[in-house]
């Protein structure tokens, strides 16, 4: 299988996977993890989170570029209300969660499973994550995730129970989907095109996952989700300056 074979490409994805089945199943042998111990273990795996995206920024050669991507993806962001959408989508689903069965013991499965999907999938770190993976075969993103979500998992099975390691299935399809339609992009993407877009959406990605850290530890409350579209605006930029030729190249 070569580098760029599905089973690699989906590494990250697969890590994550795993992460949560292995601490769903720890969780369901714990008693309610000490108030303390989840806190700080929050917070450094927070630092990590930051860590990487500080790491992801310096990949950009236009910092200009990744500030205008960030501002006006985050205008339109906000004025499509990302956010807001994902918190009603998720207030939606657990709505019909909590009708779906009368039996007790049924509906703890679903409750558990619903509310670790909403926590494991609607996010910006499973979209930056996954295209990271798809575009640059690098999983670092999806693989702190993994992280994040084997504690949260581990925390939520030992109250909500065995449902929560269903919630593994979604986080599959969704992250692999993204990452394997990543893959296709370079089909059709001039190679030096292809290049400048991977290296500034990183870079205006990492800047993306250091506000999660942010956020994490309790520092600010950032509506990450309206910021993706700075991606698309990235996107958009790159284009119009290899339409007119102008594409910078690293250190200029």
């Amino acid at each position: 299988m070569t580098e760029r074979g599905i089973p690699m490409v989906l590494y990250g994805t697969l890590i994550n996977v795993a992460l949560i089945i292995i601490g769903s199943i720890i969780g369901r042998f714990l008693g309610n993890i000490p108030n303390r111990v989840k806190e700080t273990v929050t917070y450094a795996i927070a630092l990590a989170v930051v860590a990487i995206g500080v790491q992801m920024s310096f990949a950009t050669s236009q910092i200009i570029m990744v500030i205008i991507s960030i501002v006006l993806g985050a205008a339109l962001g906000e004025w499509l209300d990302l956010d807001g959408q994902l918190n009603r989508l998720g207030a939606w689903m657990e709505s019909k969660a909590g009708k779906s069965t009368r039996d007790s013991n049924r509906n703890s499965i679903a409750q558990g499973f619903i509310t670790a999907t909403l926590i494991f999938v609607i996010g910006s770190m499973s979209i930056i994550g996954a295209i990271d993976s798809g575009l640059r075969n690098d999983h670092d993103v999806l693989i702190a995730k993994g992280i994040i979500d084997g504690f949260t998992a581990l925390i939520l099975s030992s109250t909500l129970g065995i449902g929560v390691i269903l919630a593994a299935v979604p986080v599959l399809l969704y992250q692999g989907a993204i990452t394997l339609l990543s893959t296709q992009i370079s089909a059709f993407i001039p190679d030096d095109m292809l290049q400048f877009f991977i290296r500034e959406m990183t870079a205006t990605g990492g800047l993306m996952i250091i506000a999660i850290g942010l956020n994490l530890i309790g520092l600010t409350k950032i509506r990450v989700a309206n910021l993706i579209p700075g991606i698309l605006v990235v996107a958009v930029v790159t284009g119009v300056l290899y339409g007119f030729g102008f594409m910078p190249v690293p250190g200029e």
